[in-house]
């Protein structure tokens, strides 16, 4: 585990860590989803983070190597740990959503997201700096559109929040989320401050 996510608490991904090593790789990804979404609404939580890569053949082969280099598994619950797989440029790509996990917390790989794949995706994206490590993040318009056309318990529940800091964000705001603090950095926070 890395330096940077052992004062985490069980269950938060330390997502500009995850992020680093595919920004390494050179992988073509969006970040979509929750972890978005908590940049907006702040008593939304979730416990891992949604990327949305390019599906072009040599993406996917960087996308191989970084997933090798993090020692990623997949997520199950039956076995804590995560099932060791293979994977490829070709074997990743045969599935539409892998939902994995590593030292550094739970990711899922979603190749065919509500909402727009990431040729769609790419176009409205922003780029957000957290702990030095940029990170492209989906628009906010494009995590309430996914989380619409998903319409899951889970994301009915906050749509109205997401919905009014669409208003909020397009009456005012430049276009990016109104802080850049990352969920990983604000449970990294309030740890360190209930240690003091």
């Amino acid at each position: 585990m890395s330096a940077s996510s052992d004062r985490l608490p069980p269950g938060v991904p330390d997502v500009p860590a995850v992020v680093e090593v595919l920004n390494r790789h050179g992988v073509r990804y969006v970040v979509i989803g929750g972890w978005v979404a908590q940049a907006y609404v702040e008593s939304y939580v979730t416990e891992d983070v949604d990327f949305m890569p390019a599906t072009d053949p040599d993406n996917l082969g960087r996308l191989s190597a970084a997933l090798t280099e993090l020692g990623a598994r997949i997520r199950t619950e039956a076995v804590p740990e995560g099932l060791p797989f293979a994977h490829d440029a070709v074997s990743l790509g045969r599935t539409k959503m892998w939902n994995l996990q590593c030292p550094l917390g739970a990711f899922d790989i979603a190749f065919e997201p509500a909402g727009g794949g990431y040729d769609y995706l790419v176009g409205h994206a922003h780029l957000v700096n957290v702990r030095g490590v940029e990170i492209p993040v989906a628009d906010l318009a494009d995590v309430v559109a996914s989380k619409r056309l998903a319409n899951r318990p889970k994301d009915q529940l906050v749509l109205p929040q997401l919905d009014q800091a669409l208003i909020d964000r397009d009456q005012g705001a430049e276009g990016s989320p109104t802080r850049v603090e990352s969920p990983s950095d604000r449970a990294r926070t309030t740890v360190q401050e209930g240690e003091k």
